[in-house]
């Protein structure tokens, strides 16, 4: 028996990978978080399986599905939206099976920044322009961020900046970030990325929280934040040059 951590990707089923597919087709017992999980998904569990909506679950009556299932002998597919290394609270239930002596393993899936950055038709690293990529989120009703890690000084590192979990918070994402970016840089904030309501809104950092005001957007976003968005004047990679010795 084992839970099987399962990147369910940004919400599109046919964005899941053909692992991730197969390994939902064959558990028994399948967690899940219905918010953020489209039904259409649990259409691949097996006939008879137990299909549990984790949006409401305490970690502790998680962990005990888990562990009963285990028991029983049964796998489970635990599904994480987007990909469970990037905000699935995924590290927190690993250790918890650990303790009960119950074997995991994970299956990587299509995170959401990236659906996003699709939805946009961009690239987030463009040469001279930005190299880096910061994935973060803002501490509002939520777990502390850790000292250094407020978004006004990741700010202050230059790149292309992405956000989950930030946009019921969009004004205070624009105030930690403009005194770095200006008001006027290029942002983007995408819902519901890759599903049939999909919203995109492109626009200036100052332009956001109004913007998504006017959508109706509280949830189920990605924000992005940088000169990539709007790049148009850069030089080609170096990766296909001419000049580059490829012997």
């Amino acid at each position: 028996m084992t839970v099987h951590f399962i990147g369910a990707g940004p919400g599109a089923v046919d964005l899941l990978t053909l692992r991730a597919r197969d390994l939902i087709a064959a558990a028994p017992v399948c967690l899940y978080a219905g918010s953020l999980v489209p039904p259409e998904m649990l259409e691949i569990c097996p006939p008879g399986a137990r299909t549990v909506d984790t949006a409401l679950m305490t970690l502790d009556e998680i962990l005990d599905e888990m562990v009963r299932a285990h028991r029983h002998g049964l796998d489970v597919a635990r599904l994480a939206s987007g990909d469970p290394s990037v905000f699935s609270a995924m590290a927190e239930q690993m250790r918890r099976l650990e303790t009960e002596g119950v074997p995991y393993d994970v299956c990587p899936g299509v995170p959401a920044y990236a659906a996003a950055a699709a939805a946009l038709g961009r690239e987030l690293t463009v040469p001279t322009v930005a190299q880096t990529v910061t994935l973060t989120r803002i501490a509002a009703r939520a777990t502390p961020m850790p000292e250094n890690e407020g978004l006004d000084k990741l700010g202050a590192a230059g790149g292309t900046v992405v956000l989950h979990l930030a946009v019921h918070r969009i004004a205070e994402v624009v105030d930690a970030l403009a005194p770095s970016y200006g008001g006027d840089c290029p942002a983007a904030v995408v819902a519901h990325a890759s599903r049939a309501h999909e919203i995109v809104l492109r626009g200036t950092l100052e332009q956001m929280p109004k913007a998504v005001d006017e959508a109706g957007i509280q949830r189920t976003a990605v924000i992005i934040v940088g000169e990539a968005l709007a790049a148009r004047h850069f030089p080609d990679s170096h990766l296909y040059s001419s000049d580059r010795c490829r012997s």
